[in-house]
């Protein structure tokens, strides 16, 4: 079987690979960027199996299927949650969100095995995610999170945040009521989930929403202090690189 995966970040192609070798399947080839990968399809055979990652360094992977026809079975392997991929997960051989479990890793695989002599199409697939993923109207946003307190489940609605943010490698919901929670997803993982137009990440550490800010005052070096109701754990600053399009978003 000749394996291919597409993915920008190659500590997590590395990742990904040795987890596919794990279960008995040689990866033959990686790739990083969509050129890279037009260049590639235009010299070698194309693969049995592609793991392709949505979001390339150098734009999104539908450019490569737009460009070249892929006679190759796909597996997703993406940070979108499954609002934004419902419209394809049907037609498509499976999708991996990141980070891979090595169980899902598995079933994907052998749902590949199994549909193997017959390779869907995946025009509609990649039309479809195109719209919704450039197109934010046309994305479905979370609405709640569901937080694990020891044998416990608490349901915090989207209106009830205040910020999140990363501490000591966690990352965390502080809520109108000033509680904390933490999560178990990254920062990066929560920019894809949320909705952009109400939520704004000011910095490395924090995303707030519009609705939050109480005040804005300058800060030193160029920067905004954002002061929120009832966070008091740290400044909230927006980061220089990102005052003027913090501007353009607040309006």
């Amino acid at each position: 079987m000749n394996i291919l995966i597409i993915e920008d970040e190659k500590p997590a192609a590395r990742l990904l690979q040795r987890k596919v070798e794990k279960l008995g399947l040689q990866v033959n080839t990686m790739l990083h960027s969509v050129e890279e990968a037009l260049n590639w399809f235009e010299k070698n055979t194309h693969p049995d199996l592609i793991f392709l990652d949505i979001q390339l360094s150098d734009g999104l992977s539908f450019e490569i299927f737009e460009k070249t026809e892929i006679k190759s079975a796909v597996i997703f392997t993406t940070a979108y949650d499954e609002y934004a991929l419902r419209a394809f997960k049907l037609n498509s051989i499976d999708y991996l969100l990141k980070p891979i479990d090595e169980d899902d890793l598995d079933v994907a695989i052998n749902k590949f095995k199994a549909r193997n002599s017959a390779i869907p199409s995946l025009s509609l697939d990649f039309e479809m995610i195109k719209k919704m993923l450039v197109n934010p109207a046309e994305r479905s946003y979370k609405k709640r999170f569901t937080i694990k307190m020891g044998q416990q489940l608490k349901m915090v609605n989207i209106e009830e945040v205040e910020c999140f943010y990363s501490e000591n490698k966690g990352t965390y919901i502080h809520t109108s009521d000033n509680r904390d929670y933490l999560l178990d997803v990254t920062l990066e993982q929560l920019e894809t989930e949320i909705d952009p137009a109400a939520f704004y990440r000011v910095s490395r550490k924090f995303i707030i929403p519009m609705k939050a800010i109480k005040e804005i005052v300058m800060y030193s070096n160029s920067r905004l202090k954002v002061i929120l109701p009832t966070y008091k754990n740290d400044e909230v600053i927006v980061s220089r690189e990102r005052v003027n399009e913090f501007k353009d978003w607040i309006g």
